[in-house]
């Protein structure tokens, strides 16, 4: 080969070096742009996600999911489809098809289609953190009320640990009142025992604030158990516990010993020989003795230790 013929072979490789990147750098901002029109299309439209690509929320305040429920819902789902999206959030891959996503609304439906054996649900995606989805995970839940007083509780006790939010913070995200917050986490001073009871009675809130004035959970296991058994409602189950403490306090307060108040010394030193006449009467030698002092007055009373007798003695009693 020619030093000619070797310059442009050279000239030709560079060729289509550049032209190879040209091309990879073409298929790189094509990608990218295709990146950019999913991540545009996932939000603000409903997306058929397969099932097995979706996972529950860790933090999920629901802790049970009755079973009836959930296959009323699925009856229903069955007949009529899924009225209302899912609403998830991505945790892992890119686009749609190839992603895992986690539940932050919907778990029931989810479950619920689960159940039906529904390859994929709809599905609408949002862009939130960790903190974010448990917010929204809470705040739907009682926005909707489906969850019972402690599960509410418990959810917002762990909003307030993880993140280390005060109770102004969570009050601010569920558009309420610290005051309700606190009320809300009260009730998790309370038992699992009586927990379980509360929710079985169908209970409220308030019976079981109330509760929390008894300070044996043991007596507010009783109380429970009464409070079912006689139907008692929130303003009768206060004024029981109203009598309860009142009886206990009085039980608890030691009692004042007796005292015996004497106007007049006389009658005390009457007493004493009446007291001593009897027992003469009744056959017993007593000596007595009284000196006068200037401060005090001594008096001795001396009864044989062989004084033994017994005998009937009748006694005026005047």
């Amino acid at each position: 080969m020619t030093a000619i013929q070797e310059i442009f072979k050279k000239a030709e490789q560079l060729q289509i070096e550049t032209e190879k990147a040209k091309l990879r750098r073409a298929k790189e901002e094509l990608e990218r742009r295709e990146k950019e029109f999913d991540e545009t299309e996932e939000f603000g439209r409903i997306h058929m996600i397969p099932s097995d690509h979706i996972f529950p929320n860790p933090n999920q305040p629901r802790r049970k999911f009755e079973d009836d429920s959930i296959i009323r819902l699925a009856d229903s789902i069955r007949r009529y489809g899924i009225l209302q999206p899912l609403t998830v959030r991505r945790t892992e891959g890119e686009g749609i098809r190839n992603a895992l996503f986690e539940i932050v609304a919907g778990e029931r439906r989810f479950r619920a289609a689960k159940l039906l054996g529904l390859s994929s649900v709809p599905c609408i995606i949002i862009k939130v953190d960790d903190r974010k989805s448990a917010e929204l995970a809470i705040i739907e839940n009682i926005q909707r009320e489906n969850l019972n007083i402690f599960e509410q509780a418990s959810a917002i006790a762990s909003l307030i640990d993880m993140y280390g939010l005060t109770q102004d913070d969570v009050a601010k995200q569920l558009s309420t009142s610290q005051s309700f917050v606190a009320n809300k986490l009260r009730i998790l001073r309370l038992t699992i025992p009586e927990r379980e009871k509360i929710l079985a009675y169908g209970l409220t809130e308030r019976h079981a604030r109330a509760l929390l004035r008894v300070a044996s959970a043991e007596e507010r296991l009783r109380i429970i158990d009464y409070i079912n058994t006689n139907s008692l409602n929130v303003a009768t189950t206060e004024s029981y516990i109203d009598r309860y403490l009142s009886e206990n306090e009085n039980a608890r307060k030691p009692r004042s010993p007796r005292k015996l108040v004497l106007k007049d010394m006389r009658i005390f030193y009457n007493s004493i020989d009446r007291a001593i006449s009897i027992v003469k009467q009744a056959g017993i030698n007593v000596e007595t003795e009284r000196v006068d002092g200037v401060d005090s007055i001594e008096l001795t009373i001396r009864i044989p230790k062989n004084a033994n007798v017994s005998r009937e003695t009748f006694v005026d009693n005047e």
